[in-house]
């Protein structure tokens, strides 16, 4: 049995003296952050037995952030979960101690999103939200920030030039990428569609454009439908759906560019169309892998989400703690691509 690890231990392999420990554990004097760090991480790589003592130490001292996020449809599994890891990089951040302020909006319009904005702001030291890019939130963005309030868009931007940082996946190249797959998974060129939630979100809008341009620049002979708005509502896409495929026999493919990935599965599970089309959804969910494997879906583009928060919540104490960027940046996360052969 081997020798249970000791102080002197943990302060050799550390690097630091017996006393430098000492003061660790017992909240001494100043200890520079990154050398408690070390001594931290070195007790729990060797198992010594005050590890998670030290870790309370060194969480004790951060300051403590209440922090307010929007996200949208509370009953929507990607957002489920986009609050879930939310939460999660609150509690295990490194920089401070937090406390998650979560809201749903139940629709799309701009003023529900601003007075759920506007109540987290009152609550909170910085927010994040995804939202629309629509003049009624560029102006409560402006306001807040002209009190010290960062506010950062998700997913999707908004008040670009205004907010303090963008959050998401590149998707002018998210549309191309899409676009690229259904030119390479259709069996013939043919009809295409594609969905938005809504022309006031500027990340569908970018989806669109990257979209349609790479057919436009890449494959010519596949014609593309005038785009179609869902309100990311699986009824409205199952619907539209069913009566595209029986409007046009040569639909060879579709992309929806935001939510009602499950309305898209429905209709295709439903109609049962001899020649399937190439489709392209978003987020990998249970409803979209268990399509991908059936063959329903060609391909699930996904964000990030356990990344995307982890940065979240560097950017947001940042700005906290140094005040509004001089020049208000985007942060792009490399999406991931799920196919029937990878789920």
């Amino acid at each position: 049995m081997s020798k249970r690890p000791t102080i002197s231990d943990l302060a050799r392999i550390s690097g630091v003296s017996v006393a430098t420990v000492d003061r660790v554990l017992n909240n001494r004097l100043p200890v520079r952050e990154e050398t408690a760090r070390r001594v931290y991480e070195t007790a729990t790589e060797i198992g010594y037995h005050a590890a998670g003592l030290i870790k309370q130490r060194m969480r004790h001292e951060l300051p403590e952030y209440r922090l307010g996020f929007l996200l949208l449809r509370g009953n929507d599994v990607f957002y489920t979960e986009f609050a879930r890891q939310l939460e999660l990089a609150v509690t295990q951040s490194q920089r401070f101690r937090g406390v998650a302020i979560i809201d749903f909006a139940s629709s799309l319009t701009p003023d529900e999103i601003v007075e759920r904005t506007r109540k987290l702001a009152a609550k909170c030291r910085a927010v994040a939200l995804v939202g629309p890019d629509h003049p009624t939130l560029t102006v409560t963005v402006e306001e807040m920030k002209a009190r010290g309030m960062p506010v950062f868009s998700l997913l999707s931007d908004f008040a670009a030039g205004i907010r303090e940082g963008y959050i998401g996946l590149d998707n002018r190249k998210v549309g191309r990428t899409a676009a690229w797959m259904i030119s390479k998974a259709a069996k013939r060129p043919g009809k295409v569609a594609l969905f938005v939630g809504s022309h006031r979100f500027h990340g569908h809008e970018l989806r669109e454009i990257g979209f349609r341009s790479f057919f436009r620049e890449q494959a010519p002979d596949f014609t593309l439908l005038e785009t179609l708005v869902n309100l990311e509502a699986n009824q409205i896409t199952q619907d539209t759906l069913l009566e595209l495929l029986g409007r046009h026999p040569d639909l060879v493919g579709c992309y929806v560019a935001g939510g009602g990935m499950e309305g898209a599965v429905a209709a295709l599970r439903q109609a049962r169309p001899t020649e399937m089309p190439a489709v392209v959804c978003n987020e990998i969910t249970a409803v979209s892998r268990s399509a991908l494997a059936d063959g329903i879906l060609t391909m699930v583009i996904s964000t990030p989400l356990p990344a995307l928060c982890r940065e979240l919540m560097e950017l947001m104490a940042h700005a906290i703690e140094t005040g509004a960027a001089n020049a208000p940046g985007q942060t792009f996360l490399p999406f991931e691509v799920y196919l029937p052969e990878n789920i």
